[in-house]
This record gives structure tokens, sequence and C-alpha cells, in this order.
């Protein structure tokens, strides 16, 4: 905290006199967040503190929001594999009639697929979520305080539960081919993290933009879209042409990839192309510093993107 002793959007006591009364006292002071002064060094501390103070609220808001998602579902939890079945069944049909070439994918394309969907699910669920958590909270924050940042982790938090689902049929489609899934898939979350900070940062900043213009969302969703499709989730990496141009300097196809193969062939590589190693790293990287840097956005961001909801 600074040595002013002004914590930003409280109440600051300062000596002086009751007015009233003509007695010492204090006089108490609010100020607006302003949360540059304090300094990076003592902001970061202030928000990893105040996100260790409010885990329970974190929790609390992710459990109501999950259970409010199925609650008057007829299917309920179900959904979470009935999604990723159409998919992966529409791009069946499509690779057996010749209207798409998935490529070779190293082993039963429904398995590539279905683990593909689950980790690209994690990344587009969260953004969408958390895209409108400000926007849905907006009565909530503006008349209560608290760390903001809970209804963004909290919705990210939300989209995590449905590939952890599905990684149960994918489980099943292994025992249904005949293959024993390797050792390796027990290092699949930790080959995750950047990929969830990487949506984090992203979600941090979008949240502030679509406080600002509702439209912002229509766009995100289309950018999704081509996201996916330029990224290879529903088929493998073609050797050469835009598309392996585009992946390569793609961060996100190696976030995805390096799990992926966890997942399926044993290591991070895949059998008979380019080791994704050094990608991963630079670009786990990325997704860290644009994890703290929407972070620090997201909280300096404060009073102004408090008056536009």
């Amino acid at each position: 905290m600074p040595d002013s002793g002004i914590v930003p959007g409280r109440g600051v006591e300062l000596p002086g006199r009751s007015h009233r009364f003509g007695t010492p006292g204090h006089i108490t002071t609010y100020v607006p967040e302003q949360a540059i002064r304090q300094g990076y060094g003592n902001l970061v501390k202030e928000m990893v503190r105040d996100l260790f103070r409010t885990r329970w609220l974190t929790m609390l808001l992710l459990k109501r929001n999950f259970v409010a998602n199925y609650k008057q579902s007829v299917l309920g939890i179900f959904w979470a594999f009935i999604a990723p079945l159409g998919s992966v069944g529409m791009f069946v049909i499509l690779n057996a009639g010749g209207v798409v070439d998935v490529g070779d994918t190293g082993v039963p394309y429904p398995l590539w697929a279905l683990a593909s969907i689950a980790l690209w699910q994690m990344f587009s669920g969260g953004v969408t979520l958390g895209l409108n958590s400000l926007v849905a909270a907006g009565g909530m924050v503006r008349k209560v305080y608290f760390p903001r940042e809970v209804l963004v982790f909290s919705a990210v938090g939300q989209a995590v539960i449905p590939p952890l689902i599905q990684t149960v049929l994918v489980l099943l489609v292994f025992a249904y081919v005949q293959i024993m899934p390797p050792a390796t898939i027990f290092l699949v979350p930790l080959a995750m993290i950047p990929l969830f900070l990487m949506t984090l940062g992203l979600t941090f900043i979008l949240s502030v933009f679509n406080s600002m213009a509702r439209d912002v969302g229509g766009v995100i969703s289309v950018v999704m879209m081509v996201l996916m499709f330029v990224t290879p989730i529903l088929y493998a990496k073609p050797p050469e042409g835009i598309v392996s141009m585009i992946s390569y300097y793609n961060p996100f196809y190696y976030l995805v990839t390096v799990p992926r193969n966890l997942f399926l062939f044993g290591g991070i590589g895949q059998p008979g192309n380019p080791d994704p190693t050094w990608g991963y790293i630079y670009s786990a990287l990325l997704a860290v510093a644009v994890f703290l840097v929407c972070w620090l956005a997201f909280r300096m961001a404060g009073t102004r993107m408090v008056e536009r909801l």
C-alpha cells in the first residue's frame, strides 16, 4: 500500500476536526480508484492479495453459474457430450464424402477431433462466458465494492468444467478403438496452463471493451469462428500452403497441439510432424505476458469501467 494510506475505492481517514461539534476528530474522504499511483509492484501485490482473499467468492459464483446453466435444461450436463459429438460427426461425414480432407491425424479421427475440441472449448468457452461477465453483473458491480476480477475468474473457470467432462468421452473412444492411453496423459493439465492464462488475459481486456461497447461480443463471435477454422483443430496441419504458414505463427496452434499430443501420442511432438517444442515455449511466454498485462489493464480501468456499466 502507498505511504499516504489511500486505498483506491475505499474511505480514507484523515486528521481533522468535526465541523458539527468543533472537536478534534477524523474526516473520512472517499477518493476515486487511481491504481497507477500505487506503482506496479504494489499494484500486483494487491491484486494477488485480493485474489487470495476472495477465492471463496470466486468458487461461489462459479458454482452458482454452473448450476444455473444446467438447472432448467432437460438434458442437463449431457450437453457437454452432445455438442462435440455433433461437430465431430459433421466432419466425419464431410471427410467421407470428399468435401473436406482432414489429413493424416495419426490416430482414429474421432479420437483426434474429440481431444482437440475439448481443448479448444476451454479457450472459446472461457472468452465467450467471460466477455459478458461484467455486463451481466453490472448492478452488483455498481453497488458493492469487490475485486471485479472475481467475475472473470469464475466465468473462465466455468468453461474448464465441460472439457473435463468430455475427457470421459475421449477415454471411452480410447477403449472402443482398443488403444491404451499414454502415461503422459497426466501431464496434460500442466501443459494446458499457458492456454488457460491466455484465455484469462484476453478475457480481461475484452470484457472491459465489451462494457464500453456492447457490439464487441458480436465481433468476437465471428473472430472466434474464423480462428477455429484457421487453427488445425478439426483437421491435421497440412505440410504446406497458407494454413501451414498461418499455423507456424499462430500461438493457439502450439498451445492446443502440445497438450493434445501428450494426450494422444505420449510426447510433445507427433510422429512425422515438425517438433513444436520451441513454438510452444514462445507461445507460453506470450501467454504469461498477455495475462499479466491484461490483468493490470483490467485493474487500472477501475472506476471508468464501472461508470460505463
